[in-house]
């Protein structure tokens, strides 16, 4: 900080006393009328002082609670420059440079790269931009969250089923793992065969109906020719993207379709054989996305 700064604050530090003292005996017209003039010349050396403000590379670091490096390396980039160097080669900031390095600051907080800010603050009008900057930042961070929530869901998931296994091995956490992965698949393969059966069932209780009621069974032959249909349709939708995992060799497989039609199930697993070892007996469903494992 420079000497004629130092003395400028002393003179705003003495004016200031001045005012508190004229401010306790303010019933005088001429007290006020002092008070009033002091008022506006501490206002007036308040301002002074803050455009005569000079800082150095450490100064203005700490005041932003970055490191010295990183003023120095905005300074390389041409990010942020000193508005003047000392008689020793000092470099020194002013006011202006002190909130240009906080908006700096807080775009990297943002986390905008150096070269968008760069680009940015050489603008005229630069606010509209980190605006649209900012939006574009929190899409991405949102995007970003998403992604690392999905990959909580799957730990816990993961560890869940861990706890029920009988016998742990490395086998075991790949067969998780791609259940895991096809959770989502397989989901969305069960929702679009419950929805499609909706209009179906719904048809198939109002001509029961109609049929005990007022004796009309002719819309329950139209539900006939409809449901044997789509019963064929969906479980050919059904075989076509099932498969499941043996717990014994951990072969990812698809069963004939008269075995798997037929199998003891629950909504999980499905009673069928595996082709590579032999194994009969309740394996894992998951989905089939045509990828060899």
């Amino acid at each position: 900080m420079s000497k004629g700064v130092a003395e400028m604050r002393r003179l705003c530090f003495d004016v200031e006393k001045v005012t508190l003292f004229c401010y306790n005996y303010k019933k005088s017209p001429w007290v006020r009328y002092c008070l009033l003039r002091c008022v506006m010349l501490y206002n007036k050396l308040r301002k002074e002082v803050k455009a005569m403000s000079k800082y150095t590379t450490g100064e203005i670091a700490k005041l932003c609670g970055v490191s010295v490096r990183t003023v120095q390396y905005y300074d390389s980039r041409n990010i942020l420059v000193p508005s003047e160097l000392s008689e020793g080669g000092r470099r020194l900031y002013s006011e202006n440079d002190l909130k240009r390095m906080r908006i700096i600051c807080f775009l990297r907080e943002a986390g905008l790269p150096i070269n968008s800010i760069s680009e940015l603050l050489a603008e005229e009008h630069p606010e509209n931009i980190i605006s649209i900057l900012l939006d574009q930042q929190e899409h991405v961070l949102q995007e970003e969250l998403h992604e690392a929530q999905k990959k909580l869901d799957m730990i816990g998931s993961i560890k869940q089923e861990l706890k029920e296994l009988e016998h742990f091995s490395v086998e075991s956490i790949g067969d998780i793992a791609h259940i895991m992965k096809q959770k989502d698949k397989l989901t969305k393969m069960r929702w679009t065969m419950v929805l499609t059966g909706i209009p179906v069932t719904a048809l198939q209780w109002i001509s029961i109906i109609l049929w005990i009621t007022k004796g009309q069974w002719w819309l329950f032959a139209v539900w006939a020719c409809v449901a044997i249909p789509w019963g064929i349709a969906v479980s050919v939708y059904y075989y076509r993207h099932a498969a499941y995992i043996c717990p014994e060799c951990h072969e990812v497989f698809k069963p004939p379709f008269k075995e798997m039609f037929w199998a003891y199930h629950t909504p999980k697993m499905r009673r069928v054989t595996c082709p590579k070892c032999g194994h009969k007996g309740l394996c894992v469903e998951v989905y089939d996305d045509g990828e060899k494992t």
